[in-house]
């Protein structure tokens, strides 16, 4: 028997500390559409999940517990087009450091969000794949 017939796992949420939440969930809201889904007192903190996609963030009202990213390098948000996605930040004066880079099927940009955490901004370059090898790493 498959392990997928067996039980179907998926990651749901990256959660994070943050030492303004609603720092964070506007930057999220403004750069990449994110919605909140719950604001909940939970343990003894406020609680806010936000969706992006199909993906989610769980921010939780406490600041890092020390500058640097602990077990988090980085998070991944996909676009379909990056260039618009880095006209659309930039429009709400976010400046970047670096520019894109191309790496085999993939076109990317490192970012920082609120709370020093890591963003890799890229685009899966359907051109430069199979349809199989698409939709195994695409997740739009």
């Amino acid at each position: 028997m498959k392990c997928e017939e067996i039980m179907r796992n998926s990651l749901h949420h990256a959660h994070l500390f943050a030492s303004n939440v609603d720092e964070s969930i506007n930057f999220y809201s403004e750069m990449f559409e994110a919605k909140v889904l719950f604001d909940l007192e939970m343990a003894g903190a406020r609680n806010v999940m936000i969706k992006i996609g199909a993906s989610r963030i769980n921010f939780y009202d406490q600041p890092p517990k020390d500058q640097g990213r602990g077990a988090i390098h980085h998070l991944g948000i996909e676009s379909e087009d990056l260039e618009a996605l880095i006209a659309h930040m930039k429009s709400k004066g976010f400046q970047f450091i670096n520019k894109i880079k191309s790496l085999g099927p993939l076109k990317y940009v490192m970012a920082a969000a609120p709370d020093n955490v890591l963003l890799e901004l890229f685009e899966v370059v359907k051109e430069k794949l199979s349809e199989d090898q698409y939709k195994m790493i695409s997740s739009l």
